[in-house]
């Protein structure tokens, strides 16, 4: 045990990785197109049919809220900063439970399910979906940019890749 420890990601199979992966990526792709046959409306996409109970929409909100990318930045940010990066997290939960309160009531009184579906009907359609799709995209993309470097940079070492053109590549191909 010891030896295959010291060994690291050099002494693993890549073939062996690569089938890991893949089958990880099989079954969330089965799962998904599971839960895809399920959706017919607006109301089974964005709340499963209001099918949840209280718990089940606790634990998918704090699924939501305690993800990896949370946790790993709020650590970094203590490592970095102190006790200044601790205040920085519950800063984050403040502004989440302030946005959570002023926000959702409202929006499950107009019976919409986004912010942009309430401006589209509050406002002309068209320029406010346009709004609400470009700002998604553009902080969609600064943030999916870090999350395929950070996935890429997981995959070459998954395959043994440690040379920089390689893993640029590997990046790529996982963006």
């Amino acid at each position: 045990m010891t030896r295959y420890l010291a060994q690291g990601v050099e002494g693993s199979s890549p073939i062996l990785n690569i089938g890991i992966f893949a089958a990880f990526v099989v079954i969330t792709l089965v799962i998904v197109f599971r839960a895809s046959r399920n959706t017919r409306t607006a109301s089974d996409y964005y709340a499963a049919g209001r099918a949840f109970t209280g718990p089940q929409n606790g634990i998918a909100i704090s699924g939501d809220y305690l993800s990896a990318a949370s946790f790993l930045g709020i650590a970094g940010a203590i490592a970095v900063s102190g006790y200044d990066g601790f205040l920085y997290s519950i800063g984050f939960l403040v502004a989440w439970l302030v946005a959570l309160l002023l926000v959702a009531e409202l929006l499950r009184n107009t019976g919409k399910f986004t912010m942009g579906d309430v401006l589209a009907f509050r406002m002309r359609q068209r320029p406010v979906r346009a709004a609400a799709a470009t700002s998604t995209l553009a902080v969609s993309f600064f943030y999916l940019l870090a999350q395929m470097a950070g996935a890429g940079i997981l995959v070459s070492l998954l395959l043994g890749i440690s040379s920089t053109a390689g893993q640029a590549v590997v990046i790529a191909v996982v963006g």
